[in-house]
């Protein structure tokens, strides 16, 4: 153990991110406060005990480490949950709020304009809040500073609405959000934005969606300022599908090229002074330039978590290109999630978190290893066996990365992009050295109002771009789809891939084997034969043909494409109860047979608000082994098996039943996580008509 741990010296500060994480991953999985005192005293008791054993030498250390990072990932979580505690709205209500504007994002693609709040002078709502207002209802004057009124109808965040499900009531506690909801003219501005320059981010999105129409808008201004608004759902789609959506999200790829476009900008021309080129360092006076035009891109595109930690990223190499230090290793890898979990520790939950740092892990191991470093280091030889070298570099790297992607993507959204690799070795290089670089080309020339051919061509690259995410997304088994992953798949698919990435002698394959295990028990994992929402209105379940049938005829498209990934059927897949044979459907109820192991099943559920009579109801539950209803059913409905109606609903959240071996998963488990049991407000109920209206200027018509 000893000689190993000497081999791998040099790799063993690169776990403690991966320590620190695991106990915040620890606070996440285990239920209440009992267990997490008890896996922090845990994890001090594991360091005490390593560093008092006799004889020295590395194990204890790095044993006591790893049970001191153990601990302090769990307690930072803890205490990142508690200092963000903030109420949160009861149930759902119409009020009538005064409000300071703390975010406006334009939403055109959906007709819609998305604003988070501060309200003014209201203990009994939230301290923040968010609605949506449609695009006629809003306008210029909606800025971040400015006080407004208006009226709105709030609910509380949603939790996820089955197992597996993105659970915004989680995001949305981290965010201090404590309500969600719908605005409605007329919005009155009480006082205008006082903070200058508060709508850049907004004017220069809409001076770009102005140049180029639809969804190549849509993606140029996200490529600026971070705003994907206007961009198609169809188009968001292909783009998610062939495995490009990342392209959209301002991460590393674009902080990187805006970083060495400064850099490079900077540097050449300083370089035409002669007097400047001998007296001054200028590579160290064109990363300073450089790491002035990261901190002010990341703050142009709102300055969110992932742009932040490449933001951070940026300025690590940069300050080791300066220092003459090796600038990409997984050193700063390592070093940059460290710091990334201990400012937000919850990002660890997300996948925009794990997304990012499993690529870029992926791609500096790749090319960490001598072995790839020898296959594609520069040698003499001709442009063309270059060029290959190049090529096969690129589609190593792609596969790499789309390997390492795969099992985050289909964890947390139950589908990925097969094709990726070879679609990013067209997109990288076309976004990175053509689109971006066109598009500032134009914004500087628009200052003398000459960008317009420039645009020309920016929309010409973006719709090429365009036309690669349909073909690659309509490509034959483009997209592998997956049910709800278990979470102990997952962990072993984890754990297997950062043994190999970050070891070095070849104990780093012995990682391969849970890495495997994990895979093989995520692809075995039987699909949910029934689903049920947490508020017992939508009921998805497996024919016998394998595919799903929604109880409702009239399931949102959201509904629809939640149900259909967490079931692993696409949304065209998805078939009406009604409409199935053998299905006996009313306009009030359902009942339908599917036969699951060694016997048929029988579901009852309700599909209406109207009251069903008592006697028929009754009757009915006694010859259903499950019954569904977002009602309350009365104590003589009582099925052979399950009882799932709004009283039990409230306890378990959505629901995912395999019945076959008749186990079932819940949303919540039972934990006392804070968000799952908030403090709440509750505005008094105010009849139509009754608010008194406050001093303003309307901004949309009555």
């Amino acid at each position: 153990m000893e000689g190993w741990l000497e081999a791998e010296r040099e790799q063993l500060v690169l776990w403690l991110p991966v320590m620190l994480g695991a106990g915040i991953t620890a606070w996440f999985l285990l239920p209440d406060a009992a267990r997490w005192i008890g896996f922090t005293f845990g994890g001090l008791a594991l360091g005490l005990v390593a560093i008092a054993l006799p004889g020295g030498g590395r194990a204890p250390r790095v044993v006591a480490i790893a049970g001191i990072m153990l601990a302090a990932g769990c307690a930072l979580i803890w205490w990142r949950s508690e200092r963000v505690a903030a109420p949160v709205l009861a149930r759902p209500a119409v009020v009538v709020v005064t409000a300071r504007v703390e975010r406006v994002e334009q939403l055109p693609a959906r007709d819609m304009v998305r604003v988070t709040l501060a309200p003014l002078g209201h203990a009994d709502l939230p301290p923040r809040i968010r609605v949506n207002l449609a695009t006629a209802d809003a306008a210029a004057e909606i800025a971040r500073g400015a006080v407004i009124r208006l009226r709105a109808r709030l609910m509380p965040p949603p939790a996820a609405a089955v197992p597996g499900a993105y659970d915004f009531e989680r995001v949305a506690w981290f965010a201090r959000l404590g309500a969600t909801g719908k605005g409605f003219a007329p919005v009155e501005i009480v006082a205008p934005a006082d903070i200058p320059g508060a709508d850049l981010r907004t004017r220069l999105s809409s001076h770009i969606q102005s140049r180029i129409a639809g969804s190549g808008g849509g993606i140029a201004s996200a490529l600026a300022t971070g705003d994907q608004g206007a961009i198609a759902e169809e188009d968001s789609e292909a783009m998610r599908r062939s495995g490009l959506a990342h392209l959209l999200s301002v991460s590393g790829l674009h902080v990187t090229a805006v970083t060495a476009a400064a850099m490079l900008l900077v540097l050449r021309l300083l370089a035409l002074s002669q007097t400047l080129a001998l007296r001054w360092r200028l590579p160290l006076v064109a990363a300073g330039a450089g790491a002035l035009a990261a901190v002010g891109y990341t703050l142009l595109t709102g300055a969110e978590v992932p742009t932040i930690r490449s933001c951070a990223a940026a300025l690590l190499v940069l300050l080791a290109l300066s220092l003459g230090r090796e600038a990409i290793t997984l050193r700063l890898v390592a070093a940059g999630a460290f710091v990334v979990l201990l400012l937000w520790p919850e990002a660890l939950a997300g996948p925009s978190f794990q997304l990012s740092f499993a690529a870029v892990t992926a791609i500096v191991a790749l090319h960490e290893s001598p072995r790839v470093r020898g296959w594609f280091k520069r040698r003499e030889e001709g442009r063309g066996r270059r060029l290959l070298r190049g090529l096969g570099s690129l589609l190593l790297t792609g596969v790499a990365v789309e390997l390492a992607l795969m099992p985050i993507g289909l964890f947390h959204f139950h589908k990925a992009g097969v094709y990726g690799a070879l679609a990013n070795i067209v997109a990288i290089p076309l976004t990175t050295f053509v689109i971006m670089p066109l598009e500032a080309l134009a914004l500087a020339l628009d200052v003398a109002g000459i960008g317009a051919p420039v645009w020309w061509l920016t929309a010409r690259a973006l719709d090429l771009l365009l036309w690669l995410a349909h073909v690659t997304a309509s490509a034959p088994g483009a997209v592998a789809a997956l049910p709800a992953m278990p979470g102990g798949a997952y962990a072993l698919i984890v754990a297997g891939g950062l043994w190999i990435a970050l070891w070095r002698t070849r104990v780093r394959w012995a990682g391969a084997l849970p890495f495997a295990i994990g895979l093989g028990w995520a692809l075995l994992t039987p699909p949910p034969d029934l689903l049920v929402t947490g508020d017992g209105r939508h009921l998805a379940i497996r024919m016998v043909n394998g595919e799903m049938a929604l109880l409702r005829d009239r399931a949102g498209d959201y509904t629809r494409a939640m149900l259909g990934e967490n079931s692993g059927a696409e949304e065209d897949q998805l078939l009406l109860l009604s409409e199935v044979p053998g299905a006996r459907c009313s306009p009030d109820l359902c009942m339908v047979e599917v036969p699951a192991g060694a016997r048929r099943w029988r579901v009852l559920a309700t599909r209406s608000g109207y009251l069903v009579p008592w006697r028929e109801m009754i009757a009915a539950c006694r010859t259903a082994d499950v019954v569904v209803s977002e009602r309350r059913l009365p104590p003589g409905c009582s099925p052979q098996w399950l009882k799932l109606d709004r009283d039990t609903l409230a306890k378990t959240g959505g629901v995912a039943i395999t019945l076959a071996d008749t186990k079932v998963r819940t949303v919540r488990g039972g934990g006392s996580h804070p968000w799952l049991d908030p403090l709440t407000v509750q505005p008094p109920f105010t009849a139509p008509g009754s608010a008194q209206r406050a001093p303003g200027r309307s901004i949309a018509p009555q």
